[in-house]
C-alpha cells in the first residue's frame, strides 16, 4: 500500500508527458519523485485538488539565455511564470565560459549584441568567480533556484580563450587551437555542460557591431569540437546558421557529417524567412533525409511569429532614429508622453518621417506598416492582415504613421506594436503550424533571458497549450500532443530522461493548469536587472500550481519560499522504476 505522500495532485486531467490520451487519475509525489499515478491513492501532507484542471510534466526549455541571470538570480522569470521547470541555456553560441580576465569585455560585448542584454547589467551581476567552464558550473551550483538549469559550452567564449584576439578577428583555427578546442570540450561535457553550441549567422554580432567569432569556424574546428563531446561519451550540438555557405544542402551536408562522425545530436534554429518564404521547407526535406539515415538531427521551432515588440519603452518604435525622437529619447516615459501629445511636436516628428529615405533599410523595416499590429490585450499573436496598421489606416483615410503614432501614445506610453519579421509572410501561423506537426522538430526559440528590450518570447510555452490546444479556429492539436513536445521531446532530445513523463520514479516536476483560464499577459517593461537595466516581461495566467523537485514554486502565479531548482550536470538516466 502507497504510503503518505508529501503531495497528492487529486482528480485531475492528466497529459503524461508520453502523448497519450488525457485520463482522470492522482499525482503522488514524495521526496521529489513521482511515486504513483491513479486513484485512491491515500493521503498526503499537501492536497491539491485539480478537479478540473489539466496535470502535465514540467515544461522543458531547451533554448534559453539565462547565462547571466542564473548567476544573480535565484528566479528565472519569466521561463518559471510559464510553467518551464529545467531551462537549457548557452545556445547561439554565446556565454560567459571559459573566460580569461582580460576577454571578459569581449564576451560581454557579444552577449549584449547577439542576445540584447544591458552590458551595464552584465558588468554588475556577473561575478567572474572563474576561468574553466567546469568553473562556471562550480558558480552556477552555489546558488538554489526556482527550476533547474543545465548549460551549453558556446563556441564564441571557447573559441576566444583558445585563440585571443585571433578567434575574435575570425581567423582560422590552426591544428593547436583545434586540438586544444577539442580537450576543452571533453573537459566541460565530463564537468557538466549538456552540450555544444554554436552559429554562423551574420545576424549575431556584437554590440559594437563586429560578427560572433565562430562565424567562419572551419568543418575541422566544428568536427573537433563534436569529437571532443564523443570523448567524453555525452553531450548535444546546437546550431544556428544562415544556410548559405554556400548554400544550404552544401551547409547542411557538413552537419551531416558533424552527428555521423561524432554521434553526438545536433538541432538546429528554423524559421519562415519572409525574404525566403519557402526555404524552411528545404531544411525539413534535409531532416527527414538523415534520419531515414539514422542521424539525429532536429530542428527547433516556435508556436507563433518570430519578431520585436516595439514600443516607447523599449530600445526601438518605428520612429526611433529621427532626429525629432532622438532629441527626447533619454528623457522619462512620462515627459516623453506629454512631448508627443503636444500637436507641434506631432507635426514635426511625422513631417520628418515622410522624408527618410525610402532606400535605408533600417528606416524600411521600421516603416513596414502593413506588417505591423498593435499587440493589444491580451496579445495576439495571429493578427489578421487586414488589422495591419497600414490596412488600418486605409480604411480611416489617414497616413499608416499617424495611426502608429496614435499606438505607441494609447495606455501613457506602454502599449506595443508587433513586428513579425520570421513565420508570418502569408499572414497567419499556418506554417508554423506545419513545423510543430512535423515528427523531427522540437518546440524552442523562446530565448528566456535574452533580448530583454525587444522580445518577450519566454511565453511560449503557455501560448503553445493556450492557442494551439484550444483557441485557435482551425488546425489544433490534441493537447497530449502538445504536452509531449514541451516535455518528453525535449527532454529526450538533450538527454534528460528522468523528467518530461508523469511516471513512478520520474522527477517530481509538474503543472496543474487551469486549462480554461490559461493566457499570456500584455508584457510590461520592469527596471530590475543589475544596475537598473529594463527588461520585458510577460506573466501567464492559469497556472494553479508548478512543483519542481515535489515542491511548490508557484501558486497561482505567485512564487513560494521553495527554491528546489538546480543546476543539471550533463545527461540524466531515467529510473529505474520508470
Amino acid at each position: 500500500m502507497l504510503g503518505k505522500s508529501d503531495i497528492l495532485i487529486r482528480g485531475g486531467a492528466v497529459a503524461d508527458g508520453t502523448g497519450a490520451p488525457v485520463r482522470e487519475a492522482d499525482v503522488a509525489l514524495k521526496d521529489g519523485r513521482v511515486v504513483a499515478i491513479g486513484k485512491d491513492l491515500g493521503n498526503a501532507s499537501e492536497e491539491i485538488d485539480a478537479r478540473g484542471k489539466l496535470v502535465t510534466p514540467g515544461f522543458v526549455d531547451i533554448h534559453t539565455h539565462y547565462d547571466g541571470q542564473a548567476v544573480w538570480d535565484s528566479r528565472m522569470q519569466p521561463s518559471s511564470w510559464h510553467g518551464v521547470t529545467t531551462a537549457v541555456m548557452g545556445n547561439c553560441g554565446v556565454g560567459f565560459a571559459p573566460v580569461r580576465e582580460g576577454d571578459r569585455q569581449r564576451l560581454i560585448e557579444l552577449m549584449e549584441g547577439v542576445e540584447d542584454i544591458p552590458g551595464a547589467a552584465l558588468h554588475e551581476g556577473l561575478s567572474w568567480s572563474w576561468e574553466s567552464f567546469g568553473d562556471y558550473l562550480d558558480a552556477l551550483e552555489a546558488r538554489p533556484r526556482d527550476i533547474d538549469i543545465c548549460a551549453q559550452l558556446p563556441h564564441g567564449a571557447l573559441r576566444v580563450f583558445v585563440m585571443g584576439e585571433r578567434g575574435a578577428r575570425l581567423e582560422a583555427a590552426n591544428p593547436d587551437d583545434i586540438a586544444a578546442m577539442r580537450r576543452l570540450a571533453r573537459e566541460a561535457a565530463e564537468a557538466g555542460a549538456i552540450g555544444f553550441s554554436t552559429s554562423r549567422t551574420l545576424n549575431h554580432r556584437t554590440i559594437t557591431g563586429d560578427p560572433t567569432p565562430s562565424l567562419r569556424a572551419t568543418e575541422d574546428e566544428l568536427l573537433a569540437i563534436a569529437m571532443g563531446l564523443k570523448d567524453a561519451g555525452r553531450g548535444v550540438l546546437e546550431f544556428i546558421s544562415d544556410w548559405n555557405t554556400p548554400d544550404a544542402e552544401t551547409e547542411f551536408a557538413m552537419v551531416r557529417r558533424l552527428v555521423a562522425q561524432s554521434g553526438r545530436p545536433l538541432s538546429f534554429s528554423l524559421g519562415q524567412r519572409h525574404s525566403e518564404p519557402h526555404a524552411w521547407r528545404k531544411l525539413l526535406e534535409l531532416t527527414d533525409a538523415a534520419a531515414r539515415e539514422g542521424l539525429s538531427i532536429r530542428a527547433q521551432v516556435a508556436p507563433r511569429p518570430i519578431g520585436v515588440l516595439l514600443g516607447l519603452q523599449g530600445s526601438r518604435n518605428p520612429f526611433f532614429s529621427l532626429r525629432a525622437y532622438r532629441e527626447i529619447a533619454d528623457r522619462p516615459l512620462e515627459e516623453r508622453v506629454a512631448i508627443m501629445r503636444q500637436p507641434e511636436f506631432r507635426k514635426r516628428l511625422l513631417e520628418e518621417a515622410k522624408e527618410l529615405p525610402t532606400g535605408d533599410a533600417a528606416h524600411r523595416r521600421l516603416a513596414a506598416f502593413d506588417r505591423m499590429f498593435a499587440l493589444g490585450d491580451p496579445p495576439d499573436y495571429e493578427p489578421p492582415l487586414s488589422d495591419s496598421i497600414a490596412a488600418r489606416a486605409a480604411r480611416e483615410g489617414r497616413a499608416a504613421a499617424d495611426l502608429a503614432y496614435d499606438i505607441l501614445l494609447e495606455q501613457d506610453g506602454r502599449s506595443f506594436i508587433l513586428a513579425p519579421f520570421a513565420n508570418y509572410a502569408d499572414g497567419n501561423l499556418e506554417v508554423c503550424r506545419q513545423m510543430l506537426d512535423h515528427p523531427h522538430t522540437l518546440v524552442g526559440l523562446g530565448d528566456g533571458g535574452a533580448h530583454v528590450s525587444i522580445i518577450s518570447d519566454a511565453s511560449f510555452s503557455t501560448y503553445l497549450l493556450a492557442h494551439w490546444g484550444r483557441d485557435r479556429a482551425s488546425g489544433r492539436f490534441p493537447i497530449e500532443r502538445l504536452v509531449r513536445k514541451h516535455t518528453q521531446d525535449n527532454a529526450r532530445a538533450v538527454g534528460l530522461l528522468d523528467r518530461g513523463v508523469l511516471a513512478p520514479g520520474m522527477k517530481g516536476d509538474v503543472n496543474v493548469i487551469d486549462l480554461d483560464r490559461l493566457r499570456v499577459e500584455r508584457p510590461y517593461m520592469s527596471a530590475d536587472l543589475p544596475a537598473g537595466g529594463k527588461r520585458l516581461l510577460q506573466p501567464a495566467r492559469g497556472y494553479v500550481a508548478t512543483i519542481v523537485s515535489g515542491q511548490v514554486t508557484y501558486r497561482d502565479g505567485e512564487p513560494t519560499a521553495a527554491l528546489p531548482g538546480r543546476l543539471v550536470r550533463g545527461p540524466q538516466a531515467a529510473p529505474a522504476a520508470a
